[in-house]
């Protein structure tokens, strides 16, 4: 190649791709994703979470409406229905959802050699230092963790409070959950519901047999109403630690300092995101640069998943691949690599051939001195 050629990179759909939502926030997991496969030229096969039936019908009902139906479809896959659709050959599939879920999608693919991403929960840690204000991070943690009745992949999973400040820090949650819901969260229109019995059955089973309840613990099962709950005297092999929270429950447990959380942290599968709130900026890098997570927020939570300009996305145990603007665009497309030539210095690009003699060879040898000398204007090999 010389510098008379052109290299340039294309970007080309995959072709048809598969987007599987979750059945927390269905309408932005599903259609967030969509957005990038129709900017990368795709078409697209939506399956929204069976749980969430009613908005699954209403985007099946919507969407040909909209857009056109031989290329973007919806369908219900649940359960057996969704193994059996990633039998079939996508180019790519996204993928949002649980851990054991996304094990199962990932098996599945690797058959077809499928590509995939997948954005998978887990337990989200946030460090409160003792450098912090106590009242805005209170305000803060439970928006994060209570919004939408805690069933959301990027909310507080657990709190590791410095200990000079946990009882303070307990009670500014409090606080801020009765400013929020009321004194009987259950009566406020602002506080939801555990979306399938399924998920509220799991949650309020690993409430009671974990820690102590020192807010909330209410659990109705006929309504699927589980209140805003903050557990105390959690350890690490408690229940409620050893297992992902897709509900309104935020054990706080105490650590020594930034080197103790920092050590749990690792100790763990790397998480989705990870929050840390504190004034000092060094304790910020630390906890920024010691540990490893799909996202990283300081003195706030979840608002780095609502940044269009961020990638959103997990590693390790949290996932692959990422999504949100730009990437979205580049995760639904295939970059080519092209070079563009023509014929006119063959008298040059002859040498490459064979029969390779002392000749050819020392022809080869100038003009590879002589790219150097003039920062690489001919590459032979």
């Amino acid at each position: 190649a010389t510098t008379l050629d052109e290299c340039l990179v294309v970007s080309e759909p995959l072709g048809v791709v598969f987007i599987a939502g979750a059945w927390c926030s269905p309408v932005q997991q599903a259609l967030g994703p969509l957005v990038g496969a129709i900017a990368a030229g795709n078409c697209a096969l939506i399956s929204p979470y069976e749980h969430a039936s009613n908005t699954a019908e209403l985007l099946q009902r919507l969407l040909p409406s909209y857009l056109d139906s031989e290329c973007y479809h919806v369908v219900f896959a649940g359960g057996n229905n969704l193994a059996e659709l990633l039998e079939l050959k996508f180019d790519h599939i996204f993928f949002i959802g649980s851990r054991g879920d996304g094990s199962r999608v990932a098996q599945a693919a690797a058959c077809t050699l499928t590509p995939v991403t997948l954005v998978l929960g887990g337990k989200n840690p946030c460090y409160v230092d003792q450098r912090c204000d106590l009242a805005a991070t209170a305000h803060r943690i439970a928006w994060a963790r209570f919004h939408n009745a805690g069933q959301s992949l990027a909310a507080p999973g657990y709190v590791l409070c410095h200990a000079e400040v946990r009882d303070r820090l307990v009670q500014a949650l409090k606080c801020s959950v009765m400013q929020f819901y009321g004194t009987d969260p259950q009566e406020s229109h602002s506080f939801g519901r555990m979306a399938n019995a399924e998920s509220f059955g799991r949650t309020r089973d690993l409430l009671w047999r974990s820690g102590k309840v020192v807010v909330g613990g209410q659990a109705i099962e006929a309504e699927k109403y589980i209140a805003p709950t903050i557990l105390t005297n959690v350890v690490e092999t408690d229940a409620i630690m050893q297992h992902d929270i897709t509900g309104p429950v935020l054990p706080v447990l105490s650590v020594d300092g930034v080197d103790e959380a920092i050590a749990f942290i690792n100790r763990q599968e790397k998480p989705l995101c990870v929050y840390a709130y504190s004034g000092d900026g060094k304790v910020i890098s630390r906890l920024m640069n010691e540990t490893s997570s799909g996202a990283f927020c300081s003195n706030d939570s979840v608002l780095q998943s609502m940044m269009v300009d961020l990638p959103f996305g997990g590693v390790g145990a949290s996932g692959m691949g990422s999504y949100h603007g730009r990437s979205s665009f580049d995760t639904f497309s295939h970059r080519k690599s092209c070079l563009l030539r023509g014929t006119r210095f063959e008298v040059v690009t002859y040498l490459r051939y064979p029969p390779y003699e002392d000749r050819n060879l020392s022809l080869m040898t100038w003009a590879s001195a002589l790219s150097q000398k003039s920062q690489g204007w001919c590459q032979l090999l």
